[in-house]
């Protein structure tokens, strides 16, 4: 038999390429998808722009034929926007909902109904901070993160029962990527490791049915909360 499916939904370069590497190498077949393909990962991730229904679900479709029903799924899509309320537009507010709750949406409806068909399985959604409180000049990442969170919950009521564990992940910390070293004057030391952070993605997609989380926190030593 082949390893298992797993797909991760926002695999850009950093936590996303992190996650599928830390799954091929722990028994999974692992496909990324996103927007654009980064550098060094064609042929095991996929362009996709998650946000249309169609695309997700054809991507997805071909997925599961060639490989059967996924038993990981992550959804990893953000979108961040930093700006003073006044100065984020509404085309701001719809961009940072389409890319991470509208692009969750799709890609739920494209792999739940096949997971409980194949038995059950793990979809893990990547929080942050922001998917708890909304802090100064985050409103419309915020406002979408804790859509988010409240899109997950509503997934593990409804699908848990049916074999699926659904987790919301809140990422309490800065995940330390080229990206984020560019943005944030921080000592890479108290940065969140994305292979650390996929070791728990793992953890996670293996407890037991008597014993499944549904929320966890993450942060680095030293991060206040």
């Amino acid at each position: 038999m082949s390893d298992p499916l797993a797909i991760i939904g926002g695999a850009g370069a950093g936590l996303g390429q992190s996650l599928a590497r830390a799954f091929a190498q722990n028994g999974y077949t692992s496909i990324g998808l996103n927007r654009s393909v980064p550098d060094g990962a064609a042929g095991t991730t996929l362009a996709v722009d998650l946000s249309d229904p169609d695309q997700t679900s054809l991507t997805v479709s071909d997925l599961i034929q060639t490989h059967g029903a996924p038993k990981l799924v992550v959804h990893n899509a953000a979108k961040l926007v930093i700006a003073g309320f006044a100065e984020t537009t509404t085309t701001d507010f719809e961009a940072t909902w389409r890319a991470m709750v509208l692009s969750a949406v799709n890609l739920a409806q494209s792999v739940l109904p096949a997971m409980v068909e194949g038995g059950g399985g793990t979809f893990i959604v990547s929080g942050a901070t922001a998917s708890l409180r909304g802090g100064k000049n985050f409103a419309a990442f915020a406002s979408a993160k804790a859509g988010l969170r409240a899109l997950t919950q509503s997934l593990a009521r409804e699908y848990g029962p049916q074999g699926i564990h659904v987790v919301h992940v809140v990422l309490d910390g800065i995940v330390d990527t080229d990206a984020s070293r560019a943005l944030h004057s921080m000592d890479p030391a108290r940065m969140m490791k994305p292979e650390d952070i996929a070791c728990t993605y793992l953890a996670l997609a293996d407890q037991p049915r008597s014993t499944w989380t549904h929320e966890l926190d993450l942060r680095p030593k030293g991060e206040a909360f």
